[in-house]
């Protein structure tokens, strides 16, 4: 097939763009400027790359049609976070393109009431414009789906993996998090740690992608969750993670006003974001149509995301050891 990539060399792109040219696809991306990957491999020698600014061609309205004319069976949507970018990119693609696989997010649901939340949940309340534009973009494409341009919709975790900070087990980007984890310092917890993150490696939501475009059939019509098998909770993930470096998490449970005074409100509104959701992907309706099987747990994609950032100078703590046992504190 010919498939078009929207944002090919992003987080996703990287392993995607792989994984479609080994399975024998004529790969097109469309991307903002001339960023490389996120991970050398040798297929990209075989993709052809058109460079294009979508928020510039959406406001004079030549994106769309711009996207069409590479004359794709597929587009492979990884950018796109509204229902008015959406729509333009569907009204011109329809009766010219076959299937139309856009990137969501698990935060298209709301704070978690049920645990794992249901790929299928008619019931989603999300807070927020971003999950709300997501959730509005999943409700276009699949409604039109049986009738018009066949759509499938991908929410992913939190992504990690190589290239690219992880979100950090307190729900935040703050690196000192992984600092503290690795010298063995007591690490301040807004809470009891029970609040559940669930992260991905990048390569398994490409693994979702890449089934969705090879069953076309089967996945129209449907969303689906890419996040890891489990979950993890604050102080599991805290306690993997203090493993690497041969220590145990010391971890002291503090109030939210605590909390934002110690990290600043940035980090601290992040980890309010992740941590009050505290939502579980359930990801059966991807294994039952698909047969999705994710390769990495979730301490995997975090230590890759830690590991690669070290290796880069990124972040200032010694190599992580390799995953394996941990100890959590009563």
């Amino acid at each position: 097939m010919d498939i078009v990539v929207i944002g090919g060399t992003g987080h996703i792109g990287s392993f995607l763009v792989p994984r479609l040219v080994r399975g024998g696809h004529a790969v097109v991306t469309v991307q903002r400027g001339t960023r490389q990957p996120y991970v050398d491999d040798d297929a990209w020698d075989d993709v052809r790359r058109v460079v294009l600014d979508r928020e510039q061609a959406e406001a004079d309205g030549t994106f769309a049609g711009a996207v069409a004319d590479l004359g794709a069976d597929v587009v492979v949507d990884l950018t796109c976070f509204t229902e008015a970018s959406a729509r333009h990119l569907l009204d011109a693609l329809v009766g010219r393109v076959s299937h139309l696989v856009h990137c969501g997010t698990l935060w298209t649901h709301g704070p978690s009431l049920q645990s794992p939340v249901a790929e299928d949940d008619p019931d989603r309340a999300p807070v927020g414009e971003y999950g709300t534009q997501k959730l509005a973009i999943e409700r276009l494409l699949l409604e039109q789906s049986g009738s018009g341009l066949p759509a499938t919709v991908v929410h992913p975790g939190h992504i990690s993996g190589p290239g690219w900070p992880a979100i950090t087990p307190l729900g935040n980007l703050d690196p000192r998090v992984w600092q503290r984890l690795a010298a063995g310092e007591p690490l301040p917890v807004p809470g009891l740690g029970a609040e559940v993150l669930h992260h991905v490696h990048a390569d398994d939501v490409a693994q979702l992608f890449e089934l969705a475009v090879e069953e076309p059939g089967v996945a129209a019509g449907h969303a689906f969750h890419a996040v890891a098998a489990q979950a993890t909770t604050v102080r599991g993930l805290a306690s993997m993670a203090a493993a690497w470096w041969g220590q145990q998490a010391q971890l002291v449970p503090v109030s939210w006003q605590e909390f934002r005074a110690e990290v600043g409100e940035q980090h601290a509104q992040t980890s309010w974001e992740h941590l009050w959701r505290s939502l579980t992907g359930s990801i059966e309706l991807g294994r039952a149509l698909l047969g999705y099987r994710p390769a990495y747990t979730v301490e995997e994609a975090v230590h890759a995301s830690v590991l690669s950032q070290v290796r880069a100078g990124t972040l200032d703590v010694p190599e992580p050891g390799p995953v394996g046992s941990y100890w959590v504190s009563p």
